[in-house]
Order: C-alpha cells, then sequence, then structure tokens
C-alpha cells in the first residue's frame, strides 16, 4: 500500500526528533563533579562504595543523574585546575574524597555545594563553622586521621620496642595533611623517648629513594602516614618493606590485601559510602550549611602474624586482643 507523502514526513520527522530529544532529556540530569588524588584504577572499590552511598540516597548514575569524573593521578598540582573544570561545567554538586582535593575545590568555589571526606579537624582548618552547623557550601565527614598518627607511633613501639628510629613517611606535596601528621607523631614520640626520621615521597621514585635512606640510616621500624597517593603506591610500599624487612605500619586496611604487616585506621570504602550518600541528599534538596559534619569514631586495627614472624616479631598478647582482624 502506498503510503502518503504527509505520514511520510510525519514518520520522518518522529524519527529525527526522537535522538534530540533524548539529548534534551539527558542535559537535564543533575551532574555531580567528582574530584580524587589517585587515579580510577586505584580507587575502584572505593568508586563503588561512592555509588552505593549515592544510590541509598536514591540517585544512580547514567538513570537520574550524570557524574563528570576528574583524577590527579597522584599529580596534587593539577588540582586547581581539576577544580575549576568542574566549576565551569557547572556541575551541581562536588564530592571530595580528601584534604588536597577539599582544598582546591573549596579555592574554586563558594557556591557550588561541597561535599567532603578529610582526616584533619574541618573547623581548624576552616572548611565549616561547627560540625552541628557547618552554615557555608561544605559538608561531609571527618575522620580526624591526624590525630591517629600519635596512636600508630604508639602502636609501632609497642610492636617493636627496641626501634628507638622510626621513619615516617609523608608526601609533602600535601602540606596541609604532612605537617600536621608529623605534629602529631612527633608528640607521642617525645613522650616514649624516641626518634623520628621524616621521609618525603610523592612519586614513585622518590619512595625507592626513601627506602635507600632508611636503609641506611638503620631504621628501626616504618610509619606510612595517611595520604592518596601512598595508599595507590601500597604494592610497592609493601613490597619494599618486605625486601628491606622492616616493620611497617599503614593508616589503610587496603595495605593488609597487599601482604602489610599492620594497619590502623577507618575504613575508606565507609568514607566514601557517605560522601555518596551526602551527595544525594544535597541533589534532593538539602542545604549543606545544615548537614553537620559527620564523626568517625571508628578505627580499625588489623594484624598480620605471619608476616609478623617471618620478620622474627612476636606479636604482644594483648595487641592481638585487641586487633579487629589477625591475618594468620
Amino acid at each position: 500500500m502506498a503510503m502518503k507523502r504527509r505520514d511520510f514526513l510525519a514518520l520522518t520527522s518522529a524519527v529525527v526528533a526522537w535522538p534530540v530529544s533524548t539529548r534534551a532529556q539527558q542535559r537535564t540530569l543533575p551532574v555531580i563533579g567528582y574530584l580524587d588524588t589517585a587515579s580510577a584504577a586505584a580507587t575502584t572499590h572505593l568508586v563503588e562504595a561512592f555509588r552505593r552511598g549515592l544510590s541509598a540516597a536514591g540517585y544512580d548514575e547514567n538513570k537520574n543523574v550524570a557524574i563528570e569524573y576528574r583524577w590527579a593521578d597522584g599529580d596534587y598540582d593539577k588540582l586547581p585546575a581539576l577544580a575549576t573544570e568542574l566549576v565551569q561545567r557547572q556541575v551541581t554538586v562536588i564530592a571530595t574524597i580528601n584534604t588536597p582535593t577539599i582544598l582546591a575545590a573549596k579555592a574554586t568555589t563558594k557556591t557550588i555545594p561541597i561535599v567532603f571526606a578529610v582526616g584533619v579537624d574541618p573547623i581548624k582548618f576552616g572548611l565549616v563553622k561547627s560540625l552541628h552547623q557547618p552554615s557555608g557550601n561544605l559538608t561531609g565527614l571527618t575522620q580526624l586521621n591526624i590525630e591517629m598518627e600519635g596512636k600508630r607511633v604508639q602502636l609501632l613501639h609497642e610492636l617493636v620496642p627496641a626501634a628507638r628510629l622510626i621513619a615516617v613517611l609523608i608526601n609533602p606535596t600535601s602540606p596541609a595533611y604532612s605537617e600536621a601528621a608529623m605534629e602529631s607523631a612527633q608528640n607521642t614520640a617525645r613522650v616514649l623517648g624516641i626518634n623520628l626520621l621524616p621521609l618525603n615521597a610523592s612519586t614513585p621514585d622518590s619512595i625507592e629513594v626513601a627506602f635507600a635512606t632508611l636503609k641506611k640510616e638503620s631504621v628501626g621500624a616504618l610509619l606510612v602516614t595517611g595520604d592518596s597517593f601512598l595508599v595507590a603506591q601500597r604494592a610497592q610500599l609493601v613490597a619494599l618493606a618486605a625486601q628491606n624487612a622492616v616493620p611497617a605500619l599503614y593508616h589503610r586496611r587496603e595495605f593488609m590485601a597487599a601482604g602489610g604487616l599492620i594497619s590502623y585506621g577507618p575504613s575508606l570504602p565507609d568514607a566514601y559510602y557517605l560522601v555518596g550518600d551526602y551527595t544525594g541528599r544535597i541533589l534532593s534538596g538539602q542545604s549543606p550549611a545544615n548537614l553537620p559534619v559527620h564523626q568517625s569514631a571508628k578505627f580499625e586495627l588489623v594484624i598480620n602474624t605471619k608476616v609478623a614472624k617471618e620478620l622474627g616479631l612476636t606479636v604482644p598478647q594483648a595487641m592481638l586482643l585487641r586487633a579487629d582482624e589477625v591475618i594468620e
């Protein structure tokens, strides 16, 4: 049967118009700006935790929300430009995961809501006016990880009491965190009567140099401070600690999966989940000024007794009893 010309034109118009309509609908989706110091490959399980938190708040990527990802790949100097890109993209909210990213985002916008997860005191660092009533465009989670550096020095001293010199690995490109972390560690070290050797590392090559210095100085133990670049390099760090037979304490559980000796710190997946949840709440209309900053009070102690035996260490029974998990 022949098709009338006007019917053909109507059908053609509908076919052409459908993709345009779909694209227009996609453009109306709220857009999240996601800013991280690490790489996508190094944080796959953490991004998944963020998405779970977002989903719990009613938002699923590519369904009712879009996400613009920006990765610094360990180069913190990229962060200001990446934050500026997100602001120029006019994202609805920016999700930041640690101290360097939140400082970059905060310096770029005073109007776009920002959700953070930091290891510093957000009041002391000028992020919010109070934990219960942030008052500005920022809110999120504080894990107070810096204060725990002193506790980690204490744990290393308990595990390796003969060590009179403990190396502390820090990332100098994140001074807001590293300087405060060293201060916390030094305060405890003075009380215990032990010395600390700060070692800088912000690239894989500088990590190698740090371990060469560690070996030269006959360091008795190593503390790896809280930094996302160092987390991303966990396989290298754990391997070098084993090669140099140095007892090392890490700030994240992720190091234990790579064969680490001991870790003490908050849960990274939990932090990413909460950032996702808060991001979703803001998308739903809640104001960051009225969302209280969540304080993480849970710290996990994980010990690998097999690695301890390889290093000739006997883990005190009291420490084993306090551990949240013992890997044998």
